[in-house]
């Protein structure tokens, strides 16, 4: 059993948090910026909620976060309250936040200087993947910090590599949302199509599932995207967010990314259509319209 803090409660933390108090066993210290939803965790799970970052970090050996982005992830790691400035030497900070790669190399420098770990952990799977803690991590840090790490990653994960040194895991992230933003517009063109040509989407995709067409989009959202319902995974807004991070590390790794430069704009007419909120299968939505 390790001392583990856990910075940030969304629709992933909260359950990821959960796994590491029932499954892993760990004494959990976890805060939140709304203190209501620290405090329901508690109620639900036991352990303990902080007032700030730095309180829940205080003498843990593991510091968890998952925040929505950069500026977040900089105001609880190295902000005045932020875990840093009470983690104890050789504690390790793992981020399961999906940023940029810039932030997690920036993070690892400053971590090494205050001599403690860091490995950039963002994760693939969903809120049901955190839910049923099953999730893909991606890692990116020093090989010792990471094997340290893991067992208690796995608390939450079926899947955890390493894939390089600090900012990998992060660079395969925008690997994964690549490999989604491609295959998730593909399928709602196919659906579109499909319907148009009078077929019955569901026999053609009992069928095409199961040969080189199958992708886990279309087992697991063919039948809500058929329906026009969209509220059943990763928003539009989060996915934006991500594509945002990968084009611009394509400005500066020089990579060409002209499908998902253009997905990306896809999602903006989603949203410009109220979608904020809806999954990312709701690019159908915008060729119904």
């Amino acid at each position: 059993m390790a001392k583990v803090a856990f910075i940030g409660l969304g629709v992933m933390g909260y359950p990821m948090a959960g796994h590491l108090k029932t499954k892993g066993g760990h004494d959990v210290t976890v805060y939140n910026r709304t203190t209501a939803k620290a405090e329901n965790w508690v109620k639900q799970f036991g352990g303990a909620h902080a007032l700030t970052p730095a309180d829940a970090a205080k003498d843990a050996d593991f510091v968890f976060t998952c925040v929505g982005n950069d500026d977040d992830l900089r105001a609880v790691t190295i902000g005045a309250e932020g875990v840093f400035s009470s983690m104890k030497p050789g504690a390790v900070l793992i981020d399961n936040t999906t940023a940029s790669a810039d932030v997690a190399r920036e993070l690892y420098a400053f971590a090494r200087d205050k001599g403690c770990g860091f490995i950039d952990a963002p994760v693939s799977g969903g809120q049901a993947g955190a839910e049923n803690g099953v999730l893909t991590v991606m890692c990116g840090g020093d090989e010792a910090v990471f094997a340290a790490a893991k067992p208690v990653i796995e608390a939450f994960a079926r899947m955890i590599g390493l894939m390089g040194p600090a900012g990998s895991g992060q660079l395969a992230k925008m690997v994964n949302q690549i490999c989604i933003a491609g295959v998730v517009q593909g399928l709602a063109e196919a659906v579109h199509f499909g319907k148009s040509a009078g077929l019955d989407i569901e026999k053609v995709v009992e069928v095409i599932s199961k040969g080189a067409a199958g992708s886990w989009q279309m087992e697991n959202r063919h039948k809500t995207m058929n329906a026009g319902k969209y509220d059943f995974g990763f928003a539009v807004d989060w996915m934006r967010k991500d594509l945002g991070i990968v084009l611009n590390e394509a400005k500066n790794n020089g990579a060409s990314l002209p499908v998902t430069a253009l997905v990306d704009q896809f999602y903006a007419d989603v949203q410009k259509l109220g979608g904020n909120r809806w999954d990312t299968s709701s690019l159908l939505a915008r060729l119904e319209k």
